[in-house]
């Protein structure tokens, strides 16, 4: 993945705006599998992420890049994560390159894969 700067006027800041190479476009709307650490980002509106590392050195903290998460889109009725719990997820990628309030990759329906 690639970023290019680009102005935001909606929140009159810049930010990275991705561009996706081959491998990754030719899993758009596929079923993945992908493990990692699972970060409990805001428990009472269900938003996890699922992180390359642990939270102490995850994107948010400043480690690594907004390559290295995915924004899990879970069923209500998931099972309840601790932080930094290693899970591997089932679902279907979606990429976004222009909402700056999701993350690049997105994990929907995703399940957790036994």
């Amino acid at each position: 993945m690639k970023f290019t700067d680009k102005y935001s006027k909606e929140v009159k800041a810049y930010y990275y705006f991705p561009t996706f190479g081959p491998s990754v476009l030719a899993l758009i709307k596929k079923e993945v599998i992908i493990q990692g650490y699972v970060l409990e980002i805001d428990r009472g509106n269900d938003v996890y992420i699922l992180s390359a590392n642990p939270f102490s050195s995850c994107f948010f903290c400043g480690a690594a890049g907004p390559e290295s998460i995915v924004e899990l889109k879970l069923a209500k009725d998931h099972p309840r994560f601790k932080m930094d719990e290693v899970v591997t997820f089932k679902g279907i990628l979606k990429l976004n390159a222009v909402d700056i309030y999701q993350c690049n990759y997105i994990l929907e329906n995703a399940t957790v894969y036994r």
